[in-house]
């Protein structure tokens, strides 16, 4: 039998879809006022600019050198992604197959990075990378972004692990396979949706990242999203259509890479698994 809702339930129910529209729709209209805006040749006081023009993009990508920036930026995600992969996937394996003293310490290790906000651990890493040499080069922003994503990678890789059977590993091993080829021959291939899906999301999160990458870069180690941060904030004038083009790039790089992610895994697999070893 279907219980009917109360006129309370409904009134809530609509609340809620109202309050949850209003807020999309605010986010929509600052994206559409920024994009629009970065086409603009004039709009002050009025609804619609008063002409169209696609030169602020063309003066953001000689002003803001973004040429030089998309580099750096690819370079270093690059080199976070593959290192977050190769370091990753082996740590994942060890945590879903072997049992050791003080393992959910270390479960919880990983985690925190994860669910701390970026900026508590920051500075004294930057600290650290500064007294090093290491801040204000590209292997300083490297040596930061690995903090979270390899974490990450072993979160997202363990659950995909954990659902191959055992016995497969075994039954290589007893004809001669060694870790290395058992690794190469069999676990990548079965791994390979995880691993892509992993790899594909510490992209994302790399090019998203700003407290880690921005405490840490220098003159020649920017990464989009810092850049656009400088853009805003430095000393001089500039023409406010130029930023938001600028903006624009930095969204449509963020968002293609996001939704080519989103293709391969489902977010809500990794916050279940983050609650349940939080939990434990």
């Amino acid at each position: 039998m279907i219980r009917q809702r109360t006129t309370g339930e409904k009134l809530w129910a609509t609340a809620v879809w109202v309050v949850v529209g209003f807020f999309v729709l605010n986010i929509l209209a600052v994206i559409a006022t920024v994009v629009v805006d970065s086409f603009a040749t004039r709009w002050l006081g009025t609804w619609l600019p008063a002409g169209y023009t696609t030169r602020w993009y063309y003066e953001a990508w000689d002003e803001f050198q973004l040429r030089d920036v998309l580099i750096v930026t690819f370079e270093i995600v690059g080199i976070v992604v593959l290192l977050s992969g190769l370091l990753g996937v082996p740590a994942a394996y060890a945590m879903a197959r072997r049992e050791f003293p003080g393992k959910r310490i270390v479960m919880l290790l990983f985690l925190l990075p994860l669910l701390v906000p970026p900026i508590t651990f920051g500075i004294p890493l930057a600290t650290v990378l500064y007294r090093t040499g290491l801040a204000g080069t590209m292997w300083g922003v490297i040596l930061a972004n690995l903090v979270p994503t390899l974490p990450f990678v072993i979160l997202v890789m363990i659950p995909f692990i954990e659902q191959i059977d055992p016995r497969m590993e075994s039954a290589a091993r007893v004809f001669g396979a060694g870790t290395g080829r058992l690794f190469r021959h069999i676990l990548v291939p079965l791994l390979a949706p995880g691993i892509l899906a992993a790899l594909l999301l510490v992209l994302v999160r790399t090019i998203a990242t700003f407290e880690l990458t921005f405490f840490t870069a220098g003159p020649t180690s920017q990464t989009l999203v810092v850049a656009l941060y400088y853009a805003v904030f430095a000393s001089g004038v500039r023409a406010g259509q130029s930023v938001d083009a600028m903006a624009v790039i930095y969204m449509i790089t963020t968002l293609i890479w996001l939704l080519i992610a989103l293709r391969f895994i489902n977010p809500t697999q990794i916050v279940t698994r983050a609650r349940r070893e939080a939990a434990h």
